[in-house]
């Protein structure tokens, strides 16, 4: 069990719902929203390495473990609970789900706390569209979709969805020719499961060079027992000259091109 001793903490009450936000560092604020289980200790380390490259890590506790090492039991177990849950929309194509109106919250809060240029956003899995949705607000300007797993794609029409309202796309696209905005993306080629080609096929053809995809090969995964899918958490083998650990280095290397 990871302590989480090197976070401070706080409660943020916003949409009616007060959640435990964890903090760390110094610099532009980016939020780091974890995938399932919760916040396992594959999550923190990633959360750490932003925070070390100059970054203010804002970490909300939305459902699940703390500080666990991930496996395959409780992957499953909070997957299963997020299927009924009023917050998560699993299935929905064309609009997020509710915990995505908090998140812009939080992502408000951590703007008017650092200032700057601006908030980065990271979503990961389950979590990894409302990077996109968090883009409504002018002070998200960078927002990573890792492995974004809505909806569920139990249909081929909902592999290629992007789990977002009309007005979110339209809005990114508008922001990407006035602003510059940019989207980055990232999956295993192998994936399989939940992030497919044609979720990435989607983000290009909406928003066009306003998306950048870092893509690696799924035989770059660390081994465990599901599919590749993970790339900066489970997926990672933490080593120089490893892939995945080259999208780790892009991701901070985008945020800092926003953020800095």
């Amino acid at each position: 069990m990871d302590p989480m001793s090197d976070f401070s903490r706080f409660p943020l009450t916003a949409c009616g719902k007060e959640r435990t936000v964890f903090r760390k560092g110094t610099g532009p604020a980016v939020v780091v929203i974890h995938e399932v289980p919760g916040i396992s200790a594959e999550v923190l380390r990633f959360a750490r390495k932003v925070a070390d490259a100059g970054f203010t890590v804002f970490l909300p506790h939305l459902f699940g473990v703390l500080g666990k090492k991930t496996n395959e039991a409780n992957r499953m177990r909070e997957l299963a609970k997020l299927c009924v849950s009023r917050e998560f929309h699993v299935l929905a194509e064309n609009r997020s789900s509710p915990i995505a109106d908090w998140l812009r919250a939080l992502a408000r809060h951590a703007f008017e706390e650092t200032g700057g240029k601006g908030v980065g956003a990271v979503g990961m899995c389950v979590t990894g569209n409302f990077a996109l949705t968090m883009t409504l607000d002018p002070w998200v300007v960078a927002p990573v979709m890792a492995h974004p797993s809505f909806p569920l794609p139990v249909t081929r029409k909902k592999a290629a969805a992007l789990h977002v309202t009309p007005e979110t796309i339209a809005n990114a696209r508008r922001r990407v020719e006035e602003e510059g905005l940019k989207v980055l993306g990232v999956r295993f080629t192998g994936d399989v499961l939940f992030c497919r080609a044609a979720r990435f096929e989607t983000l290009r053809r909406e928003l066009g060079e306003g998306f950048e995809a870092f893509e690696v090969r799924g035989t770059a995964s660390k081994l465990h027992p599901e599919p590749p899918h993970s790339v900066l958490t489970i997926g990672l083998v933490d080593k120089e000259g490893e892939p995945t650990r080259a999208a780790v280095d892009r991701v901070i290397g985008f945020l800092s091109e926003r953020l800095h």
